[in-house]
């Protein structure tokens, strides 16, 4: 049988505590190379078990055939057995991780804010470390398209629409009433010379000659382009989601006083140094790769006993976001790794060739979306 034992006759499942044990011994034994004995197993799990019960259940795994004891008093090591089960139960993890990042990615319909906080829970959960997540942005954002539009009496409508997709609706009081003619003609106007710059691009010489061609309606002109320039810059702003907080209180090293702890908590409170981090991801525009930073190389001074682990997504025509995963120093690389290499693989086969990936709601807005977990 290849899930268990027959004992007195009755089948032995292994059950979710024996697969814990065994996961135990195997990685143990993989990272020292040493038979491996109960109270390793006692330290080395999150099962807060005696040794003497841990024995009984390595009897049992012994028994099944999962592990071997190499000599007398000696600890386990695993059987092919046992390096089956774990290989067979590595790959089914790898699987079900792969497809829900692809249910999550797929899901067209979901808005992006929305999205993106699912994937930092995931994360966070098939990792068990702290995961953020930011929403992709335009470097340099340009004006795409705006359109006034009388509402009513002394009431313009300005829609502005940045790259990316950005809307941006804001009132303007005048102090006249416009007829359709005069409304197409500003229309005109400022489409003509605005469309495609960014807000640096949009000079004073550029702003005066605007002013000067709207004569009488020269206000309307400077309204706009300040209007412009608030949707531009707001879309720049940062919105990073973040989950697994509280999974950073798992390891001792981290938290081995309240300041410290404390000081680890609130880098997920504040803006700032989640930003740092992203801004130190986001300064070569050519990487798109993962990144690590091991203790003092992050940025973030309260990261210093942690590693980071940074890849940055592309999905196309500049629009750009981070994922990272912060966890202690002995976090295990491989997976990180690997769990970052298949999410930016979706990413990219899901959005990549799509200009209109992010949905409208995703931009112009500011903060972080927060998790509990």
């Amino acid at each position: 049988m290849s899930d268990g034992a027959v004992r007195g006759g009755v089948e032995m499942e292994l059950d979710e505590r024996k697969q814990k044990i065994l996961q135990a011994v195997i990685r143990n034994y993989l990272e020292t190379g040493e038979p491996v004995g109960s109270r390793t197993i006692s330290k080395y799990t999150d099962l807060n078990l005696s040794s003497a019960t841990i024995r009984n259940e390595m009897s049992d795994l012994e028994e099944m055939g999962y592990i071997v004891q190499p000599y007398t008093s000696a600890g386990r090591i695993p059987s092919d057995k046992g390096y089956r089960f774990y290989v067979d139960t590595m790959l089914e993890e790898k699987e079900r991780e792969i497809e829900e990042l692809k249910g999550l990615l797929g899901e067209k319909d979901e808005k992006m804010d929305t999205m993106l906080k699912r994937v930092a829970k995931v994360l966070a959960a098939n990792t068990n470390y702290a995961a953020m997540v930011t929403a992709p942005r335009y470097r340099g954002s340009k004006l795409k398209f705006i359109q006034l539009s009388q509402v009513e009496a002394g009431q313009l409508l300005a829609v502005i629409v940045v790259e990316g997709n950005v809307i941006k609706n804001t009132i303007l009081h005048v102090d006249e009433s416009l007829d359709a003619e005069t409304v197409l003609k500003l229309n005109i106007l400022l489409n003509t010379h605005l469309n495609g710059l960014s807000i640096d691009e949009i000079n004073l010489a550029m702003i005066a000659e605007l002013k000067r061609q709207a004569g009488i309606h020269s206000g309307i002109v400077g309204e706009v382009i300040d209007a412009v320039a608030e949707a531009i810059r707001s879309d720049e702003d940062l919105k990073i989601y973040t989950s697994g907080r509280n999974n950073m209180l798992k390891y001792p090293e981290l938290t081995d006083n309240r300041e410290k702890a404390s000081e680890l908590i609130n880098i997920f409170e504040e803006e700032h140094a989640l930003g740092e981090l992203v801004a130190e991801t986001m300064s070569d525009e050519g990487n798109t790769g993962i990144q690590v930073y091991i203790g003092s190389e992050t940025p973030v001074q309260s990261m210093k006993d942690c590693s980071v682990v940074t890849a940055t997504y592309e999905l196309g025509d500049g629009m750009r976001g981070t994922i990272g995963i912060i966890g202690p120093k002995r976090m295990d690389y491989d997976k990180v790794i690997g769990t970052l290499k298949t999410l930016m693989s979706q990413l990219d086969s899901i959005y990549g060739k799509q200009q209109g990936g992010t949905d409208a709601d995703a931009g112009g807005l500011t903060g972080i979306g927060k998790d509990d977990g």
